[in-house]
């Protein structure tokens, strides 16, 4: 069997650009430390939002299958289709001042709801135009913020950087379905959301408080007689360029189709057939966070034992295999068979996620990174909204539990294909 080289050291394909002494800790760098701050708060409004805009969607709005499953497409679909261009934009434009606009938006457009609700003008085409708007803004930000990092941090200290920003996003992620369950149960889901607009105001302040060098582009010149098909065709060519990158693109993308058909489902799954109340599905959700905890403490030391690439194949293979409790649910007690899952996936994808992007930022010219951030963004979660709508219409046809076991079998097909030849 061929195996995955990992990739060169920092020195042999890129140069220094992280501002914080390497021996430094991280956690007393301050643009590191309010990055991580950064993590915490928009993983609360992003759990917060999610978890509302579903429960609205499935109990007040009477969204079927189809209904629920069309509400995470286009949640991720905005991300596929503009992450290449919010990629260049990251490149070129002024990184402290992109972030925090895109964060003040996410106000704007998840506040809209609560407001709407008060009116009583609330429908499902609103939901989905902000589960669209919404996404679009997480997308472009998410991009951005992979692309900031490299210069905020050292090569040598990506790894460890990535593991602190995982957690850091992990303890937001603990509290952010609890507080939303709870607040649901106390207020509804509507009213919910406004706890996730604070989130986003205290987002938005920490990334303002980023040093003024991030606003100055990391692509400088304008380079008018580059077009624009060659701008984006750049940070492509580094994927295409890159076996390592190739391969983990290839299997991501088809772990995340089969995984899309699951997510899409599993609220409705667990509300309708399972019959979880509120506080036992953000119960569930936090297992996640929990179990993200723990595999953002062994990442590090565990992708630097056996390597970052056969970390990634052995925990894409451990993630799909738990996709496969969600339908064994079914067979027994629903809340368990949840809480066993969330947590295999959750520490098995933490130690993968960590261990893609650190490949990719390590491997990337300092000049490309929104770019490539934004290629392998549209590729990776561009199936995403494909599973989760051909999920939904098939549920609406065969039922729950057939869908979500063919979804758990396609993603443990594409984690596979990392130990292929």
């Amino acid at each position: 069997m061929e195996q995955l080289p990992d990739p060169p050291p920092p020195s042999a394909r890129t140069r220094t650009t992280g501002s914080g002494p390497p021996g430094r800790s991280l956690l007393r760098h301050r643009p590191f430390a309010l990055l991580c701050g950064e993590q915490i708060a928009s993983s609360v409004g992003r759990q917060v939002t999610t978890l509302a805009l579903a429960l609205l969607a499935v109990t007040r709005l009477d969204a079927g299958p189809f209904g629920a499953s069309a509400l995470m497409a286009l949640s991720y679909l905005p991300g596929a289709l503009l992450s290449p261009f919010a990629g260049v934009l990251a490149d070129r434009a002024r990184l402290r001042t992109l972030t925090v606009l895109l964060t003040v938006l996410q106000v704007f457009v998840v506040g809209s709801v609560p407001l709407a609700a008060a009116l009583g003008r609330l429908g499902l085409p609103q939901l989905y135009v902000v589960a669209t708007a919404s996404g679009a803004l997480t997308s472009m930000l998410a991009v951005a913020l992979q692309a900031a990092l490299p210069r905020v941090v050292h090569p040598e200290q990506l790894l460890s950087a990535n593991s602190a920003l995982t957690g850091a996003r992990t303890t937001g992620q603990i509290g952010g379905p609890a507080l939303g369950g709870v607040l649901v149960g106390l207020t509804g889901a509507s009213t919910a959301l406004l706890a996730a607009c604070a989130a986003y105001g205290v987002e938005s302040l920490l990334l303002l408080a980023l040093p003024a060098m991030l606003n100055t582009p990391a692509q400088k010149g304008s380079r008018t007689s580059e077009s624009r098909t060659a701008v984006l065709r750049a940070g492509l060519e580094v994927v295409r360029g890159e076996k390592v990158l190739r391969r983990q693109v290839l299997a991501g993308a088809g772990f995340n189709l089969g995984s899309g058909a699951a997510d899409a489902l599993f609220v409705l799954y667990a509300t309708r057939d399972l019959g979880l109340p509120a506080w036992q599905l953000g119960t569930v959700y936090a297992a996640f966070s929990v179990a993200t905890v723990l595999g953002v403490l062994l990442a590090g030391r565990f992708a630097a034992t056996i390597g970052l690439a056969r970390a990634t194949r052995i925990c894409a293979v451990v993630a799909a295999l738990a996709i496969f409790l969600i339908p064994g649910a079914s067979l027994g007690p629903g809340f368990p068979a949840l809480l066993a899952y969330q947590f295999l996936f959750g520490l098995a994808a933490t130690v993968w996620a960590i261990s893609m992007t650190t490949t990719q930022q390590l491997i990337t010219p300092p000049e490309l990174q929104g770019r490539v951030a934004g290629v392998l963004q549209a590729a990776l979660i561009g199936t995403v909204p494909v599973g989760a709508l051909g999920g939904g219409a098939l549920a609406s046809w065969l039922g729950n539990v057939p869908v979500l076991t063919g979804g758990a079998v396609v993603a443990l097909v594409a984690a596979a294909c990392l130990w292929w030849p």
